[in-house]
């Protein structure tokens, strides 16, 4: 009965991740707007009908995409730096990996901030977007960490480490548009002088 049960499970894990693959390329081509149940059957191979023994409506795929990317960025973040760094090494060993993370993979910038053609946080349950928010949060909290490990209270740390993903995402953004193009600069190479600049600045007042 457990062989049985753990096939079954197996069997539905391997549908439901056919099923956001559909969605996610979906969402991509038409927007949340323009998807709709039935498209994103036909793309996964479904009907309808089985579409919802898996998820509710559309709102429900996006916030189970928006989970998975957020795991994903969370292992890259947990990945980065070690033990024995410093504070200000760690500080950006883990900036960078967050910021490494959404350069590489655009779509889970477009996941992450709704631009998705179309897309909106609307649907989302105050609950699943409190949890989705804080897992977002998750991944920038050792930045947090190292801050106030360089002497900053809990306020100015997170008050820097604000800024810093501020001003990351505000380059990111540049960069997922191509309007970077009309400064002529490096995202990647901006973004680590800011870090640079914020580590010196820190270490001057320390």
């Amino acid at each position: 009965m457990e062989a049985k049960q753990q096939r079954q499970q197996a069997l539905n894990d391997s549908r439901r991740a056919l099923i956001l693959d559909a969605a996610r390329s979906v969402f991509e081509r038409l927007g949340i707007e323009g998807a709709s149940i039935r498209e994103i059957a036909k793309q996964a191979g479904y009907t309808p009908g089985a579409f919802y023994s898996y998820f509710e409506n559309k709102e429900a795929i996006y916030g189970a995409l928006l989970a998975e990317s957020l795991e994903r960025l969370n292992a890259a973040v947990d990945a980065a730096g070690s033990a024995t760094a410093t504070p200000a090494d760690l500080l950006d060993a883990k900036a960078s990996a967050w910021f490494g993370f959404y350069a590489a993979n655009p779509r889970d910038l477009d996941l992450g901030f709704y631009l998705v053609q179309g897309m909106q946080p609307r649907g989302l349950t105050a609950e699943l977007n409190y949890q989705l928010n804080d897992r977002l949060h998750d991944a920038l909290r050792p930045c947090e960490a190292a801050l106030q490990a360089m002497g900053l209270n809990a306020e100015e740390a997170l008050r820097e480490n604000t800024s810093l993903f501020a001003h990351g995402v505000g380059l990111l953004l540049l960069q997922h548009t191509g309007r970077i193009r009309m400064f002529g600069q490096d995202a990647s190479m901006l973004f680590e002088s800011y870090v640079i600049a914020l580590v010196e600045r820190l270490q001057r007042g320390a």
